[in-house]
């Protein structure tokens, strides 16, 4: 369901020589393990309680460190070696995932072949980085359940995680699930199944505000880490009539990052152990800036870069970006005629003053959302706006081709920061 699982999202593959992992392997482990006492659950990295404040992906980590977090996350384990590297370099751990197939992608788990293939690839995975000191926890899977009743998957989890424990007694296991399911049947199956899990991963957006809740009453007692959260998915959201998900402001998905972290991650001491925030980089989904944290091409950050920093902190950036307090067109959110003129006006504010806007047109995704890996968005309309500059009230000229589209602003401060915000429109 969910769009992390495409990154990195392949089976790892043995290789002659990897001279990261090897290095790896001549360094000490730093022992991790779940603790409890009493009805509360803690995390301990070398004996220390450790509260994971983190976020998905490998971009940007010097900023990740200076904002205070703690902890990366990847979700195949092709790059591994890199990867957790880069993490002890920038004083970081890392949860490494150890990808499982997806049925909707051709796997067969009830296919003893393929589910023994993919447990040796998964030993081959913990054999290797096991002993890296940024190694946090093994991050088994990524939302390979379907509807989570096929119990033939959560036995090859089993499988999985208690193979990786025996090779690996230092860091513990945790399996990444899309939400928890109607009542809770994956929490349910995952408690059932597969007693080798020391934690459960969920992948959570419009229903992490009520997940806390939902996860108890499915009967789940182990600790739970969100393994990634932000604003609503584009299947959670209200469409145009012709289909086109609705998209709100970088300015109120920073409002929506904060408060969920404090309800539904600080907001539950002694049983969640933290958070990755998704998605700290960038990357098409549906459009694309709907999960990422900075703005392509020159990683500017974006609102919920600084509501982390404060969620992790409990201070604000010196400079923090820009806020869009409206934007609007007499074309958005509706059917216009080819080449029909129209306004355009956004308001932003703060950031590292002047500020300049920059607007673009382009042919929006058509159909669901898509979560298949190479997506990238659709060649810019020409000559639709005018060029970037410091005015935020420009004309728009509808394209001549009908279709459904999608008028973009990216404000930026020069600095570093920016804001960004869109509106689809249907020229018929």
């Amino acid at each position: 369901m969910l769009a992390a699982a495409l990154l990195g999202g392949v089976a790892v593959r043995r290789a002659a020589s990897d001279p990261q992992a090897d290095a790896a392997r001549s360094a000490a482990p730093v022992p991790v393990k779940v603790a409890r006492q009493g009805s509360a659950w803690t995390l301990l990295r070398d004996g220390k309680p450790y509260f994971v404040k983190g976020a998905g992906g490998s971009q940007n980590l010097e900023m990740l460190k200076a904002y205070g977090g703690n902890s990366i996350r990847t979700w195949g384990a092709e790059s591994a070696g890199k990867d957790l590297d880069a993490a002890r370099q920038h004083g970081l751990t890392m949860t490494l995932g150890i990808w499982l197939g997806h049925k909707a992608h051709g796997f067969k788990y009830d296919d003893p072949a393929m589910v023994r293939k993919q447990l040796d690839s998964a030993k081959e995975v913990a054999r290797r980085h096991k002993d890296h000191p940024a190694l946090l926890v093994w991050g088994i899977g990524n939302e390979m359940e379907g509807d989570g009743r096929d119990d033939n998957v959560w036995k090859a989890v089993e499988e999985v995680a208690r193979a990786v424990k025996q090779i690996d007694p230092n860091h513990p296991t945790m399996t990444v699930i899309a939400e928890i399911g109607a009542e809770g049947i994956k929490a349910r199956k995952v408690a059932e199944l597969c007693p080798s899990i020391d934690i459960l991963g969920v992948n959570s957006y419009g229903g992490l505000d009520s997940m806390p809740t939902r996860l108890k009453a499915a009967g789940w007692t182990k600790p739970y880490i969100v393994t990634e959260f932000g604003p609503n998915g584009p299947w959670e959201v209200g469409k145009t009539p012709w289909g086109a998900a609705l998209d709100v402001s970088s300015t109120q998905k920073a409002d929506v990052y904060r408060s969920r972290y404090e309800k539904s991650i600080a907001g539950q001491p002694g049983w969640c152990l933290g958070s990755y925030a998704f998605l700290w980089g960038h990357k098409f989904e549906a459009t694309a800036t709907w999960f990422g944290m900075f703005l392509p091409p020159g990683n500017d950050k974006l609102g919920p870069v600084d509501a982390m920093a404060h969620a992790w902190s409990g201070k604000w950036p010196e400079t923090r970006a820009p806020e869009i307090k409206s934007f609007a067109s007499s074309a958005g959110l509706k059917e216009v005629a080819p080449g029909s003129p129209h306004t355009v006006e956004c308001v932003a504010t703060g950031g590292a003053a002047p500020l300049t806007y920059a607007f673009e047109v382009r042919p929006d995704t058509e159909g669901p959302s898509s979560f298949e890996p190479g997506q990238k968005p659709k060649e810019a309309v020409q000559g639709a706006v005018p060029p970037a500059g410091p005015k935020g009230s420009v004309a728009l000229t509808a394209p001549s081709k009908p279709g459904p589209y999608r008028l973009f602003v990216y404000v930026r401060d020069g600095k570093g920061g920016a804001a960004t915000a869109n509106l689809p429109f249907l020229v018929k």
